[in-house]
């Protein structure tokens, strides 16, 4: 059974010391249906719900735009799309200590975990009958909240005050605790959650030892990490020989999903999909509305491209194709970084093909287009209709003769070897144009709209369950922590260890690439992703894709055969995705470019780079990047080759400031200094991160 009934009504009540109100003012604010006060946790079924109700933080990532704004902006990955966000992606003025779109409900929420966790810690073993055989749990499941608050903190904002009992009245002097105090405690407090918890959790959603283990090996890679360079020299050994020995233990507890797409084939909500023994730990979000408080899982949001519009017709907006908010874009590093032909992650995680969901807007063949037209067709009859192909993306490269621009016509209309395409088409490369890792010089027409509208959409996040077409609630559960990650993690360490180890770096990279070959047999032609769960929704029994009769916009092709220009097969490309050794990393084809984009040149280099474009292809859009980006300090050189947010003259990424995130003004306005009295501008400066 989900976690998601419990209500959260334990938590104000935590925080404050008094009986529980509502407030629509406030993000962490739930529809309260009683009151209790903080005697409550002075019992089991009290410290019980407490738990449960803190569970409700995970969901923070996934509840709302700072999922993005934080964690997948300003990035390699992704650039701001329909929807400009220039403070987050662009490192602009605006990105200041009074921006509080994200960076305060950061602050926020985690130390709204903070608060019950320490709670919990103090009482549980007051309170809690010793001898119940979910003691242990409860109190294992505390010290893992409480460091992955903390955890989330230091990533976000370096050193932070450090607090580990709980409030019995308002408090308003603190000090910044050092980035290493921090890491000091969540890596204890992830250490007791690791020795408390059961191997396998409760129920679905609950925290077992081996989430435990996942965010041990991740906070001990991160504090080996460049970011830290200034005091973590005595750390780095024994932090790698963890990563190892607890990301090892994660990968034999949780076995990877023997085909990638398993992780996306979202069907409905509670389904096979969501409990794959790759995944350790996700937000538990579902169908029923009772649950979904204010937010809900609303990823599936942020990374569509527009799918309709006044210059798009026979095709609107479904339950199927997602409400696309579109706030972000991916990239041409993006693009770029997976081999198209042999990696199956690309096609698993991308969507190329929308269906037409209404005839009677659909383009119609004009006397313009005839000289251009496919055989067979004449003036006035409909390019398609619904139920066909309504528009796809080329993922093509720079060479590639096929596709030219239809003189004098909007942008969606390509030539292909001189006819017309039916389909709305976007390209990625023109005849004659050569590669360029900048969007703004508009290869193709992918990018001819600034901001960008059009692009090619992770599907990871795609959701056809929603209860409405205009709804922002998804349906399915979010992943916190899977074990590829873990063996990403390992094959960091052992490259972290030096060149002898390399090989074993390369051992474990091959886990994944080997899982990203198509097998033998496999349908390359074929897409899936959550946008299909509108065929077991019943809001759209009988009607498309929630929208209309004549069709869906989800839509189960791709375009990879039509994009890599080659003839069907169905032969293995495992053996082509292997790496037989460190030579193959160092002389990548795919690689090379991005090697020479950011000047990668030793082995050194170019193992570390190999790895974070691994990462990019494995976890791509997952809430990972900048985290991953910001502790090998390798964010300035990525966001400046990459991302087009370097040319656009909106803001400039500055190494001194940017690889941390401003302290919220609020708190430094609200906060006292030891005698009381409220800071002053040079004592909110020194508590500031520096350059904000």
């Amino acid at each position: 059974m989900k976690l998601n009934r419990i209500l959260f009504a334990a938590l104000i009540a935590s925080i404050t010391g008094s009986s529980i109100t509502s407030c629509s003012e406030s993000f962490l604010d739930e529809n309260l249906t009683t009151q209790y006060s903080t005697d409550r946790f002075k019992t089991q079924e009290g410290l019980d719900e407490l738990v449960t109700g803190a569970y409700q933080k995970l969901k923070f990532k996934f509840n709302y735009i700072w999922g993005i704004q934080c964690y997948n902006m300003g990035v390699d990955e992704f650039t701001d799309a329909n929807n400009v966000i220039p403070a987050w992606n662009h490192y602009s003025q605006d990105l200041n200590s009074s921006e509080n779109a994200a960076n305060q409900p950061i602050w926020d929420n985690y130390y709204g975990l903070v608060e019950p966790a320490n709670i919990l810690i103090q009482n549980i073993p007051q309170y809690y009958n010793q001898s119940s055989p979910t003691y242990n749990t409860r109190l294992g499941e505390a010290h893992f909240l409480r460091a992955y608050a903390y955890f989330e903190l230091v990533k976000q904002f370096g050193g932070v005050p450090l607090k580990l009992v709980p409030s019995t009245s308002a408090e308003t002097y603190f000090t910044r605790n050092s980035a290493e105090e921090i890491y000091t405690q969540v890596i204890a407090d992830f250490g007791e959650a690791y020795r408390l918890l059961p191997d396998k959790g409760e129920s679905i959603g609950r925290i077992n030892k081996y989430a435990a283990a996942h965010f041990l090996a991740k906070a001990h890679l991160f504090r080996a990490s460049e970011l830290y360079s200034d005091w973590n020299s005595n750390y780095v050994a024994s932090d790698l020989d963890a990563v190892i020995q607890y990301g090892s233990e994660v990968v034999d507890a949780h076995p990877l999903c023997s085909d990638y797409v398993e992780l996306w084939d979202y069907e409905q909500p509670n389904g096979a999909n969501e409990k794959v023994s790759e995944v350790i730990l996700a937000a538990q979000f579902s169908n029923d509305e009772s649950t979904w408080g204010r937010y809900g899982n609303q990823m599936h949001l942020y990374y569509p491209a527009v799918y309709q519009g006044n210059d798009i017709g026979g095709c609107k907006r479904d339950i199927s194709g997602g409400r696309e908010f579109s706030y972000v874009s991916a990239t041409e590093y993006t693009m770029q970084v997976f081999d198209r032909v042999n990696d199956s992650r690309f096609w698993k995680s991308f969507i190329t093909c929308y269906g037409a969901n209404e005839t009677k807007s659909a383009p119609t063949w004009t006397a313009e287009d005839m000289p251009y037209a496919p055989a067979g067709v004449k003036e006035g009859d409909k390019r398609f209709s619904g139920g066909e192909l309504g528009m796809k993306y080329i993922v093509n490269d720079p060479g590639d003769n096929r596709y030219e621009k239809y003189p004098n016509a909007p942008a969606y209309t390509v030539l292909k070897d001189g006819k017309m395409c039916n389909t709305y088409t976007y390209v990625r490369y023109f005849k004659g144009q050569e590669h360029s890792w900048n969007i703004n010089e508009k290869t193709g027409n992918y990018y001819d709209i600034i901001p960008h509208k059009r692009s090619v959409a992770l599907s990871k996040f795609r959701d056809g369950y929603r209860v409405s077409i205009a709804s922002q609630f998804g349906t399915r559960d979010a992943i916190i922590a899977r074990s590829a990650d873990d063996v990403l993690m390992v094959a960091e360490a052992y490259i972290r260890k030096g060149e002898a180890n390399y090989d074993k770096a390369v051992e474990w990279m091959n886990k994944l690439r080997e899982r990203a070959g198509y097998k033998t047999g496999e349908d390359r032609s074929k897409n899936v992703d959550g946008g299909q769960a509108y065929k077991n929704n019943p809001y759209c029994k009988d009607n498309g894709g929630g929208f209309s009769s004549d069709g869906a916009i989800f839509s189960s092709e791709n375009t990879y055969y039509e994009s890599n220009n080659i003839g069907t097969t169905t032969e293995s490309t495992k053996s082509s995705m292997h790496l037989n050794s460190v030579n193959d990393v160092y002389n990548s084809v795919v690689d090379n470019p991005i090697y020479q984009a950011l000047g990668c040149t030793t082995n050194a280099q170019k193992m570390l780079c190999f790895l974070l474009d691994e990462r990019t292809r494995e976890l791509c859009g997952e809430s990972l990047r900048w985290y991953d980006l910001a502790r090998t300090k390798t964010l300035e050189a990525r966001w400046n080759a990459f991302n087009d947010g370097a040319t656009r003259g909106v803001g400039k990424f500055d190494a001194a400031k940017h690889y941390y995130r401003p302290i919220p003004q609020t708190f430094l306005n609200s906060i006292t200094n030891a005698n009381g009295v409220s800071l002053s501008d040079d004592e909110k400066q020194a508590m500031q991160n520096p350059g904000y």
